[in-house]
């Protein structure tokens, strides 16, 4: 099995998660009585915070040179606004990164969706690190919601779902917000790692591309070499 190293903290909610998951999805193959080595470096969310670009991204790249230096064979960052820094941090190291735009464009792809609503905090809908991304790998057509609605999904991604707060209020939000773009989209893009917790027992006309359970399948085909 190959070493993988993980960057949490971001929130350390959706860094449980990743964790758990991946334990338990690997354990399926190795047997109940194992579970696989891991390299795990939490980062204070308040860099993140911050939105420092410059910092963001130095802080990014301190880490992953200590994950490459520690054994790491790939490194994977459990949530997606980090995934900023990946640009500026990959050229500098000599692992990959297991991006989380391949793990949703593959499955879009596979699903043949093309119209995507992509939900998260501000800068997940806004920059183009994923939206770009997206697009140029996958010629995805990313769409996200309207200003009022992307500044009160930042509210609850920033000021709630990251502290470990899962209200209905949230919840009626996304559902609601859902159903408005359902007639013109394939599928949703939780781009949050919380959203998937919220939604968890949700239905909904529309699918979810749940960006952290594509993700932690991505983790367990590279550890188990699938």
């Amino acid at each position: 099995m190959k070493l993988l190293g993980l960057i949490g903290g971001t929130s350390y909610h959706s860094t449980l998660e990743y964790y758990r998951l991946i334990n338990e999805k690997v354990s399926l193959y190795m047997g109940k009585s194992q579970n696989p080595d891991l390299l795990l470096y939490s980062i204070n969310i308040d860099v993140m915070r911050r939105q420092n670009i410059n910092e963001i991204n130095q802080t990014y790249l301190k880490v992953s040179k200590a994950l490459q230096e520690a054994g790491a064979k790939a490194i994977m960052i459990c949530a997606n606004t980090p995934h900023m820094a990946v640009e500026f941090v990959q050229p500098k190291i000599d692992i990959p990164f297991l991006h989380i735009g391949d793990s949703v464009g593959e499955e879009a792809k596979k699903q043949t969706f093309k119209k995507l609503l992509l939900l998260g905090n501000k800068p997940t809908m806004t920059k183009d690190f994923l939206k770009k991304y997206l697009k140029d790998n996958y010629e995805l057509d990313v769409r996200i919601p309207s200003e009022s609605n992307i500044e009160k999904s930042h509210f609850f991604v920033s000021k709630e779902l990251t502290q470990g707060v899962f209200s209905d209020e949230a919840k009626s939000f996304y559902k609601e917000l859902i159903i408005e773009y359902e007639e013109s989209i394939d599928a949703v893009i939780l781009g949050c790692t919380e959203l998937p917790i919220l939604l968890r027992d949700e239905q909904a006309q529309t699918p979810f591309l749940s960006t952290t359970d594509l993700h932690i399948q991505t983790a367990v085909n590279f550890i188990t070499d699938k």
